[in-house]
């Protein structure tokens, strides 16, 4: 079983966007038995709280529903649980980097490194702007979701 974790600041944008679309992909895929997903905020500000309404519409507009996940601190155990823990940007990197034992930072790693365009490396967050903003992360997290994917299968499962 390879095992995902999508981080981002209060899971409740970027994080549950990205499990949410992994999980169709994988799904899609025939590999849910294969790969187990996650996601988790590095604060605690919306633990238990289900994600943005934003975060919910753009992801149902896609065919996605995210409406059951809850937020979710991450903790100790999720660097030696994970095979991939997923920093949204380059200040959750760093927050996971300094949070985490060594023997776990090759694990860590920002989510867009597997988007085909990789110009960008951080999933700007949404969170205080409009619904166009949600659209623009929920087609980033898709595109990285899917080099994941083949990242996964070619390096992990063999298909």
């Amino acid at each position: 079983m390879t095992r995902v974790l999508f981080v981002c600041l209060g899971n409740i944008c970027r994080s549950p966007m990205a499990e949410g679309t992994f999980r169709a992909l994988v799904a899609e895929a025939g590999l849910g038995d294969a790969i187990d997903i996650d996601s988790a905020g590095t604060g605690s500000w919306h633990v238990g709280q289900p994600p943005d309404p934003r975060a919910r519409e753009t992801a149902a507009r896609r065919g996605i529903d995210i409406s059951a996940q809850r937020a979710r601190q991450v903790t100790l155990k999720d660097f030696a649980a994970f095979d991939y823990v997923l920093a949204m940007d380059r200040d959750n990197l760093g927050n996971l980097m300094r949070a985490a034992p060594r023997d776990a930072h090759d694990r860590i790693g920002l989510f867009l490194r597997f988007a085909t365009t990789p110009a960008l490396e951080d999933v700007p967050d949404p969170y205080y702007g409009g619904p166009e903003g949600f659209d623009h992360v929920f087609d980033l997290v898709h595109d990285a979701s899917g080099g994941l994917l083949r990242h996964i299968r070619a390096h992990h499962l063999g298909r």
